[in-house]
């Protein structure tokens, strides 16, 4: 049925069964439906939702929230409901539960390659065209860089599809970048042993604890900000274990590992004594396995008091300058070197079997790789 407007309020008209009001907004023609009886009190509330409307516009006060709440059935409200790339991507990062470093990691390269450009810009309207043109246009810190937003990037609008507010993923056929690989660089066993022994040599008092510190470290392969949130409620000498569930935030011990998950590592003689003396500086009396040289309680809150000790060493030993991760990948070239299982390594050290062979592949030791090649005798 046609709309019929005669002896009706200005822009108030009848349509079928509903009452409808017209006007103009931002230089458009709106017409929106009412659900108001088509009786002269309808129609008199129509004229005054109206008459609101039009002192708005002409006030410059008809903002895009307040049109959603005069018409919250309005088709031209589900623009608005759409969110921008920006308020999805905090809402997104709000529910992940991640450690600080891959939060903050996560903050720079989506406000450094894509806030400028679809801060606000609505999820609908980001194509894949203007993702390709996007692509090209950004200058790239490194590969290593590029893989990071896109993967932020791509996480995002996946989690925008999965929630229905879009129906495709416009990043979906962007492929990873190759990066250069970055050379594992671990200490040889005598570089190890020395350093270590130097260490003992030269720390006294509480300050010995960071040989200790660096023995465990170069005999378990733990990250640097699980032993240093390491708690002696996490340590179980008579079984030879640890539990590694906590890692370091901003200074503090957060439970939360990089990988997520709570691993029991198994020790050696070597990491039992680095705890053992360990108990004699601090478990009568704090929480945590490293504290403060200072005496304070708590757990050391800067990676760089330990780094410095690493790197005083070498310098005294003449020993080529390393990372102190580096004690990590020592950890792990050794024992595979020494034919240990992958499996158990990647255990150990909370990966997955995948990135330990990416990543440790050519320390294998030749006699394991020819006892490979000698299944194909019986094959």
């Amino acid at each position: 049925m046609g709309r019929k407007s005669v002896g009706l309020p200005q822009g108030v008209e009848i349509a079928g069964g509903s009452v409808r009001i017209r006007f103009t907004w931002k230089k458009e023609r709106r017409c929106e439906t009412l659900p108001y009886p088509q009786t002269p009190k309808g129609f008199a509330a129509a004229a005054g939702l109206r008459a609101q409307v039009t002192q708005l516009i002409k006030l410059g006060m008809l903002t895009d929230d307040k049109y959603a709440e005069l018409f919250p059935s309005s088709r031209y409200t589900l623009a608005r409901i759409t969110p921008t790339f920006g308020h999805f991507a905090q809402l997104w990062l709000d529910s992940r539960q991640i450690v600080f470093n891959t939060r903050r990691n996560y903050l720079r390269v989506l406000n450094k390659y894509w806030m400028p450009h679809w801060a606000t810009k609505r999820l609908d309207e980001i194509l894949p065209v203007d993702v390709r043109v996007l692509m090209t246009k950004i200058e790239w810190n490194s590969a290593t860089d590029r893989n990071a937003a896109v993967q932020a990037a791509k996480a995002i609008l996946e989690a925008a599809v999965k929630d229905g507010i879009i129906a495709e993923n416009p990043m979906r056929s962007v492929e990873k970048a190759r990066e250069a690989e970055r050379d594992i660089d671990p200490f040889t066993p005598a570089e190890r042993d020395a350093i270590l022994a130097d260490l003992y040599g030269h720390l006294t008092g509480i300050r010995r604890s960071y040989a200790s510190f660096f023995k465990l470290a170069f005999y378990t392969g733990l990250r640097t900000g699980e032993q240093l949130s390491l708690r002696w409620s996490d340590v179980d000498l008579a079984a030879r274990t640890i539990r590694i569930r906590s890692t370091l935030e901003k200074g503090k011990a957060r439970d939360n590992t990089k990988t997520k998950r709570v691993r029991k590592v198994l020790l050696v003689d070597q990491a039992i004594e680095a705890l053992e003396e360990m108990a004699e500086l601090t478990r009568d009396w704090n929480e945590f396995v490293f504290a403060p040289t200072s005496g304070a309680k708590g757990n050391i809150s800067n990676v760089v008091s330990t780094a410095y000790h690493l790197k005083q060493s070498m310098k005294r030993l003449g020993i080529r300058p390393r990372r102190q991760y580096d004690t990590r990948h020592t950890y792990a070239t050794v024992c595979l070197s020494a034919g240990i299982a992958p499996a158990f390594i990647a255990q150990q050290l909370g990966n997955s079997i995948e990135t330990l062979l990416k990543h440790y592949a050519k320390w294998i030791s030749s006699s394991a790789d020819w006892a490979e090649l000698d299944k194909l005798k019986s094959s």
